[in-house]
């Protein structure tokens, strides 16, 4: 696990507690669904860490000290850093978080909601219907508030228990 980790160790305190402001300020922890026939239960989760921000340079160091991700830029010219992979979002920006965090409740929450959904992913439960059913649960209430939008919340999603089919 040294090795692993020792990524971490290198990031100098005064990086890692900047990046880690600048996030809880301008960051998002994120789980979107898909709807499919194609999908085990007809749903499919997908994870994203994002911070967005009108100057590159400083999302620029998100990506080197992360040494993950990639950086975007939308029509109007906002950039964004996204981190979608899971094994990223595991490794890299999850022990990340935990060593420097975050100060707001709000992201503390965000965070702390986001490690309990990606658990359940690593665990395999996500894709049996009562894991879905906890995923979907613990999603509502990440990023809660004005602003936020959803194309599927939590009463799109039933499962019966008998069969584990979508039944709506």
């Amino acid at each position: 696990m040294a090795n692993k980790s020792n990524w971490l160790n290198k990031i100098p305190p005064s990086i890692g507690y900047y990046i880690a402001g600048f996030t809880d300020g301008e960051g998002s922890f994120n789980v979107s669904m898909r709807k499919g026939d194609g999908y085990r239960y007809g749903w499919q989760f997908c994870f994203s860490f994002c911070v967005s921000q009108k100057d590159e340079v400083i999302l620029s160091l998100l990506k080197r000290y992360l040494n993950c991700g990639r950086l975007k830029q939308r029509r109007d010219g906002l950039w964004y850093y996204v981190v979608e992979n899971q094994s990223s979002l595991f490794e890299r920006i999850t022990p990340f978080f935990n060593k420097f965090g975050f100060l707001s409740a709000r992201m503390k929450k965000n965070f702390s909601v986001f490690k309990r959904i990606l658990s359940i992913v690593q665990s395999g439960k996500h894709i049996e219907p009562d894991g879905i059913k906890e995923v979907v649960k613990l999603r509502e209430e990440l990023n809660e508030g004005r602003g936020r939008t959803r194309k599927y919340n939590q009463s799109d999603v039933c499962l019966d228990q008998e069969s584990s089919e979508t039944i709506c």
